[in-house]
């Protein structure tokens, strides 16, 4: 058996963090047997379904490298194979025409309340007889009065459902459109999906499912239902933990692979390990270990991950990013690839490194008010005068000569090295932090260095 999973998000909003990590539980499970992953776009609610959302989901995907085999599947486009799956249950004795009003319901379920029972469909429409001509129905399918429905999951283990719990499901609505359980049923088997990997949240749905599959003789996919992840205070996960759009994380200058590696931890586990390349997740993947307990989100170890492959990252490999962050010119500046390579080690996010990275393209008009203050003093001004008089007099101008001269123009003033050359960072840089001096000197080149230094005493004096 080739293995088969599928990701099947609603494009009625982002793709956030919760689904990207099932998204990935399914792939790395594809990929780790071989198999192939496929992408279904349940779109079915047409008020709510965006395009705008529906690309958010293919880039998000996209973006963390969860390749899909195949063309994606819209399941708006399949609403006539969701159809003739009812008429076949409807013609087999699985599933019936319901006439019931929405009175009559409201009415039924009162009195159930009333008497202590749990509102459901009682099944009344099953054998009625006086069925008005041309009056509004749904079709609902007749679920097992004895019994229960066994789910044997991957993960949660033998879940057992009293069948006598599972009222009769509405498969068509009264305008002619198929639910959600009908429409996943007819898709998985279309698309010969083995193995159903979702959240826990729709374990509940899952007895209905089987239930479906077992009525137009279909065979039944294995389940495998992930713990939903919380906040790191245990509550659900919303936006103020980080349930954006996987987009956005993109924005903050996060990794991908970080991502990824986060996201696997998040649930599974391969002895203590917490760092793993792409091939050691696809090598050791396996929903057995996946717990069952649900996890919880820690911004902090997803930083930390970050900063790793940020420092094990090639300078190379980040420059695409880094440039489509600084969002300016930088054909008139310093080749990016060692800039960032300068930057890399202290850099927490590819944010964080493009913003240090900025100053390099564009000029300082301003200057740190406080670092200014704390190291401007008297006789400042002269020691900078005598530097850039150095660098003018140099024939070969590198970082290297640059940080001698500045050795040497303190040491003949008898002060530290530090009294000049923070200013000169301040100057070129507009504020306390950069690179080491010589690189950022050297980086910047002899007459952008000199025109800042300049530029900057000039300002300063006004």
């Amino acid at each position: 058996m080739t293995v088969r999973t599928r990701f099947a998000p609603s494009p009625t909003g982002m793709l956030h963090i919760g689904g990207a990590r099932t998204a990935l539980f399914a792939w790395l499970y594809a990929r780790h047997h071989g198999g192939q992953f496929v992408l279904r776009i349940e779109d079915t609610d047409r008020e709510r379904s965006t395009d705008e959302a529906t690309q958010v989901i293919l880039d998000g995907l996209s973006w963390l490298g969860l390749n899909w085999d195949d063309e994606p599947v819209f399941q708006a486009e399949r609403q006539a194979e969701h159809i003739v799956a009812v008429d076949q249950l409807v013609e087999e004795g699985h599933a019936y025409r319901c006439y019931c009003s929405k009175e009559e319901l409201d009415d039924m379920r009162e009195a159930q309340r009333a008497a202590g029972k749990k509102p459901m469909y009682d099944g009344r429409c099953r054998h009625r007889s006086d069925r008005p001509a041309g009056a509004p129905f749904v079709v609902r399918f007749r679920s097992p009065d004895e019994g229960e429905t066994i789910v044997n999951d991957m993960v949660l283990g033998t879940v057992s459902f009293p069948n006598v719990e599972l009222d009769d499901l509405i498969l068509l609505r009264t305008d002619g459109t198929p639910t959600y359980n009908l429409a996943v049923v007819a898709d998985d088997a279309a698309m010969g999906i083995t193995h159903v990997v979702r959240g826990s949240d729709h374990l509940n749905n899952t007895p209905r499912q089987i239930q479906l599959y077992q009525a137009l003789g279909l065979p039944i996919p294995q389940f495998a239902h992930i713990p939903l992840i919380h906040g790191p205070d245990g509550a659900k996960m919303s936006k103020r933990h980080g349930a954006v759009a996987v987009t956005e994380y993109r924005e903050k200058g996060y990794l991908p692979h970080a991502v990824n590696n986060y996201l696997a931890r998040l649930g599974w586990s391969h002895g203590d390990e917490e760092v793993f390349s792409e091939a050691q997740l696809i090598e050791y993947f396996d929903l057995a270990q996946v717990g069952k307990g649900a996890s919880r989100f820690d911004q902090q170890k997803l930083d930390w991950l970050n900063g790793h492959y940020m420092r094990e990252a090639a300078a190379a490999d980040l420059v695409a990013e880094v440039a489509r962050l600084l969002a300016v010119d930088t054909s008139a500046g310093p080749d990016l690839e060692p800039v960032v390579a300068s930057l890399q080690e202290r850099s927490k996010n590819l944010l964080d490194l493009a913003e240090g990275a900025r100053f390099f393209y564009v000029a300082p008009t301003s200057y740190d008010e406080k670092a200014v203050a704390k190291n401007f003093k008297e006789g400042t001004a002269e020691l900078v005068e005598k530097f850039i008089a150095g660098i003018e007099a140099m024939d070969g101008f590198s970082g290297e000569a640059a940080h001698a001269l500045i050795g040497q123009v303190c040491e003949a003033e008898g002060v530290g090295m530090g009294k000049l050359a923070q200013p000169i960072r301040i100057l070129v840089a507009g504020g306390p932090v950069s690179p080491p001096i010589d690189l950022t000197l050297g980086l910047l080149g002899k007459d952008e260095s000199l025109a800042r230094l300049k530029n900057g005493l000039a300002t300063l004096k006004q």
